[in-house]
């Protein structure tokens, strides 16, 4: 090819498609009707707005102060469920984390799930005393398997050979000797 010269240019097909395309998009948007933001307008619109600004100031800041605070008090319904010793520090620590904006509340959910092995040695049990009152109620209607039974003479054997029986295990032990079991 002599320099100098350019090539001839050659025709492509998608060029005129491409052209095509273009001038109907632009009849189009010569064409169309006006936009709207919203299918509401005028005082619909307002009225709309209005209810929509007061869910987002009033009712959604109380919806998330109730999540907040149930979310809070969950370690202490777990503690009390497993019948942690220490549910009453617990409680304690879930309060302080309310007023400290929820930094505590890991501390009390990990305190929850875990057993005082401490606990157990100074006191001979790592449950609380409402398991005790709770197990006595059983006891005297008769709910206790034979299994059930046998593993709480041996909780409270131990618990005496260690010194240290609670107040609630009296109940049992007088209603252990007056009441049959169930064999379930």
């Amino acid at each position: 090819m002599p320099t100098g010269r350019t090539a001839p240019s050659i025709a492509v097909p998608g060029r005129r498609v491409t052209l095509a395309a273009r001038s109907a998009a632009a009849l189009a948007a010569l064409g169309s009707a006006s936009a709207r933001a919203s299918f509401l307008s005028g005082d619909a619109l307002d009225a709309v707005a209005d209810v929509m600004a007061w869910v987002v100031i009033v009712i959604v800041p109380i919806i998330g102060i109730v999540i907040f605070w149930l979310v809070h008090v969950l370690p202490e319904k777990i503690a009390h469920k497993r019948h942690h010793p220490q549910t009453a520090a617990i409680q304690t620590l879930c309060l302080l984390s309310l007023v400290f904006g929820g930094l505590l509340w890991p501390i009390a959910w990990l305190w929850a799930y875990t057993r005082p092995v401490l606990y157990k040695s100074a006191f001979g049990t790592d449950k609380h005393d409402d398991h005790f009152a709770e197990v006595e109620a059983r006891l005297r209607a008769g709910e206790l398997t034979d299994a059930e039974r046998a593993r709480l003479e041996s909780e409270l054997a131990a618990m005496e050979r260690r010194g240290h029986t609670p107040a609630a295990v009296a109940g049992i032990r007088e209603a252990s000797g007056s009441s049959g079991t169930r064999g379930d």
